[in-house]
């Protein structure tokens, strides 16, 4: 468990190191005056002042935070503060600085899938084989067949054609794959399992394949691009109240998760745990990414939503107002947090 809590802090803190970073770059170089830049929570062990700006590391590695001159409407007054503040920036220069945060995890997010790329085989979604009486087999397609799309949707990876079924909750999907050369077209109805709990298209994907170089751009993508389809649908089937609160984890989940990965994975060696690693880093880059942007208060998502009304109207909100639904926003975002702490713990203490 130590290793895996240690492997977490590393994940967690290149995440909001990096997520922060985002932020911090844009302001800088926009003529933002940046107050302070931490990473961490809690007491302070190091800091530096540098110019306008106090760069510390605090004692529990979660967290972290770029402090703006004149960001809180609330407790600041906005006539006390010059043109290098958050408050009097351009508004296209505050949108950038906000969005800069989100936009640095799925920079990373990339990066880290080219590196992934390079270190595993990729899954093609070639039909392996059939379960008997299946959907697929009901369907005509047959072992080998390379599937192209799914209900118009191109996929490249074996984990989309899952991603997809899943979500189907046994609608017809219209398939598109090619056999030996021909593409054909089809239409498969998963069948529900009842032991299970589930739909089934009745399938074994599995044909590898070694990329290698400029190639692995292209399929770093994929990657990406996967880990954001599965955010967002996960988030939809959340909101449609698809999900239980026990399909919600905070840190002490991710630890958990962490750790289960990590004893399942560790018998393969240090190589098979780093890349497994690896793709859990890209998965929660996109997650935390694609989180920060929901139009929630005190998300950047929900300081975004202000940005763009000041676009559209032509003035801005006025501060303190805009202060009261982020202040409102933050102590909902707290109490969700400690409901989501409380329940990882009695879900795993069970």
């Amino acid at each position: 468990m130590i290793a895996s809590i240690i492997i977490f802090f590393i994940i967690f803190g290149v995440l909001v190191t990096s997520h922060e970073f985002g932020h911090f770059i844009i302001a800088k170089s926009g003529g933002i005056r940046v107050n302070e830049f931490f990473i961490g929570m809690g007491p302070t062990i190091w800091k530096k002042q540098k110019g306008d700006t106090l760069y510390s590391i605090k004692l529990l590695p979660i967290g972290g935070a770029c402090v703006f001159d004149g960001m809180d409407p609330v407790e600041e007054e906005k006539e006390g503060y010059d043109e290098h503040s958050f408050l009097h920036a351009p508004v296209w220069r505050r949108i950038a600085t906000l969005f800069g945060g989100p936009f640095a995890n799925f920079i990373i997010a990339y990066i880290l899938a080219v590196v992934l790329v390079n270190l595993s085989p990729w899954d093609l979604p070639t039909v392996k084989a059939l379960t008997e009486d299946s959907a697929a087999q009901e369907a005509g397609m047959e072992a080998g067949d390379r599937i192209i799309s799914i209900d118009g949707e191109k996929v490249y990876m074996s984990s989309e054609v899952m991603l997809i079924s899943q979500f189907a909750e046994g609608s017809p999907m219209d398939i598109v794959y090619d056999r030996n050369g021909e593409v054909k077209k089809t239409v498969l109805t998963p069948k529900y399992s009842d032991e299970n709990k589930r739909y089934y298209m009745g399938v074994y994907l599995g044909e590898y394949k070694d990329v290698k170089g400029p190639e692995s751009l292209k399929y770093a993508w994929y990657t990406v691009r996967y880990n954001f389809k599965a955010t967002y649908r996960s988030l939809a089937l959340l909101v449609r109240g698809k999900l239980s609160k026990d399909d919600v984890s905070g840190p002490v989940g991710m630890v958990k998760i962490v750790d289960e990965t990590y004893e399942e994975v560790k018998p393969y060696g240090v190589s098979a745990v780093f890349v497994v690693m690896l793709s859990l880093t890209v998965l929660l880059s996109v997650n935390l990414g694609i989180m920060n942007l929901l139009p929630f208060p005190a998300l950047d998502g929900g300081r975004l939503v202000f940005q763009f009304i000041e676009v559209i109207f032509g003035k801005p909100v006025p501060p303190e107002k805009e202060g009261i639904v982020h202040m409102v926003g933050m102590m909902l975002l707290i109490a969700l947090m400690v409901f989501v702490l409380f329940n990882d713990i009695t879900k795993f203490t069970r």
